[in-house]
Order: structure tokens, then sequence, then C-alpha cells
């Protein structure tokens, strides 16, 4: 099958998501070490907190070694499944969604877990009352997703204004 152009356009914004989260980590692991809990305030509500979370996106379903490995294979299920949806991509905002939600998959669930066996968290904006730590790659799942709705939402409004496909 084909690759459509937005097809590329969500692999490229995958890697750029991958690259800018990984990034991201070796510099706060530079910056803060490796102990989990060091907290560095950056300005105003905003720290550099180190967490390793043993969870899914935002420490949710937090476990054993067994948990680790089936969050890893669910990744890598979800990966596969978003790169064969770009591939078919012919909206937009569609192809920035799911290139935001693979790359955010593929840099969190899939690397973090394989190297560490946690993934790293660091952006900590928990004093705005947001109760959990989180990393790009969680804010590239959670815009993705949000794209996503946006383009079905918008998709929807375009099928209420033309219901017979007219003058789209």
């Amino acid at each position: 099958m084909k690759i459509t152009r937005l097809g590329w356009t969500a692999y490229a914004i995958a890697l750029v998501t991958i690259v800018l989260d990984q990034v991201s980590k070796v510099w706060i692991l530079n910056t803060l070490g490796a102990a989990p809990g060091a907290s560095q305030a950056i300005g105003g509500p905003f720290y550099l907190t180190l967490v390793h979370n043993y969870g899914m996106s935002f420490g949710l379903f937090r476990g054993s070694e067994l948990s680790r490995w089936l969050l890893t294979l669910f990744s890598a299920a979800v990966v596969i499944g978003l790169a064969v949806w770009a591939r078919k991509a012919t909206k937009p905002l569609m192809a920035v969604g799911i290139g935001m939600i693979m790359g955010g998959a593929f840099g969190n669930n899939l690397i973090d877990r394989i190297r560490f066996g946690y993934v790293v968290d660091f952006i900590d904006v928990t004093r705005l009352h947001f109760p959990w730590v989180f990393n790009v790659a969680d804010s590239g799942i959670s815009v993705g997703v949000a794209l996503l709705l946006l383009d079905s939402f918008l998709a929807e409004e375009k099928e209420l204004a033309h219901p017979e496909g007219h003058g789209l």
C-alpha cells in the first residue's frame, strides 16, 4: 500500500516527538542525576522533578515486571496500529495527531521501558493542582489525542452542514 504525503508527515512528526522526548530525558538525567525525587525550581509553579514512572501515562497502572513487559507489548501493538493508520492519513490534523501519539508511545513506552524498566518523568506542575509529573512523550500523546478528537469533531460538523456532501 502506498503511503500518502500526510502519512509521511505523521512519520516525521513521530520521529521529532521521539527525538525531543529522548533528548529532554538525557538532559534531565544529566541535570538532576538519576535519583528519583530530585527537584529544581524553574519559576513560579514550574519545577523539574525526576520521577521513575513504572505505570502508564501519568503513573496509572503501576505494577510488576510482568506489567512492564505487558505495557511494552501493548505499546508496540499501538505503535504498529498507528503506523498502519498513518499510511492512510488524509487530513492534516489527523496526520499530526497520529504522529504525536505514535512518537509519544514509542518514546515512553518502548524506549524508556526497555532501556530503564520505567518511564522518566520530570515536568512538574503539581503546584497548579495537576497531580502528575509527566514528560514530552506524555504531552505528545495528550495533544495528539486532542487533535484527533478535534479532527473528528470538525469532520462531524462539516457532515452536519453538508449532509449530502455538496458544497465541500
